[in-house]
């Protein structure tokens, strides 16, 4: 039996990012800044370059590194940079919110659905630290998320592959099951057979080093220019497409 073709997005944040992905054939793009810190809220300037392609991008609405408890500046914060991704005509908004316990806070998150009404929402991996998983996938149901970010609880998304085919399974059809984290052209194939999960989420990115100059190592001394960054890869989207058009063969 041929197996189903998940749809691919590609998570980046840098200004060439947006480009190298829709130049290599991926479904949709997630836009945010700073993927060492997980992700924040990337500038309105690359949300208008963004704007240019014509993949569909979502973008992370996340003020500030760190865990997802929100307070009233926060939330406000959150409630402007909303309003940048409306006005720029991008495709939908990645958010997130948790209580002490790690619980969805629907409270804030559901004032932040009610401001982008007419956006699409996801759910991003701040689903993970729910103490009850399959409650909250009915809480993100409810409040009206049209997908939700998901490793299964777990380091990477083939660790919680078990949790994530319960949740494709529990969600039969009402909200998307988009699984992340470690996933790679190697391991991809193996997770999706086994979960039958709808969408995948990578940043596809490979570390790349800076020249070598004396002023590069001081300003990596001085702690301000890390020692390496990753970059989108088209070489590695490209492998993790082959990967999933052989699910087809």
């Amino acid at each position: 039996m041929t197996a189903h073709k998940p749809c691919l997005e590609i998570c980046v944040d840098s200004v060439a990012g947006p480009d190298v992905a829709a130049r290599a054939g991926v479904d949709r793009i997630e836009l945010c800044s700073a993927l060492n810190l997980a992700g924040l809220t990337p500038s309105a300037g690359l949300m208008a370059i963004a704007a240019t392609k014509a993949t569909p991008c979502f973008v992370l609405i996340r003020p500030r590194a760190g865990d997802f408890r929100y307070d009233v500046r926060d939330v406000d914060l959150m409630r402007r940079e909303i309003d940048i991704v409306r006005s720029m005509r991008l495709a939908g908004i990645v958010i997130g919110a948790s209580r002490v316990d790690g619980s969805l806070d629907e409270e804030i998150l559901r004032a932040l659905l009610e401001h982008a009404a007419g956006l699409p929402a996801v759910l991003h991996r701040a689903f993970d630290l729910a103490p009850d998983f399959h409650a909250a996938l009915e809480t993100a149901i409810e409040l009206g998320f049209v997908r939700v970010l998901t490793s299964g609880g777990a380091p990477d998304a083939v660790s919680g592959s078990a949790v994530i085919r319960s949740l494709v399974e529990q969600a039969a059809g009402r909200i998307e099951i988009m699984a992340g984290a470690g996933l790679t052209p190697d391991n991809v194939m193996t997770l999706v057979r086994s979960t039958r999960v709808p969408a995948l989420h990578s940043s596809c990115s490979t570390p790349v080093g800076y020249t070598a100059t004396e002023t590069t190592k001081r300003g990596v001394t001085l702690g301000f220019i890390p020692a390496h960054l990753n970059a989108t890869d088209p070489m590695r989207i490209a492998a993790m497409i082959a990967s999933l058009d052989s699910l087809r063969a």
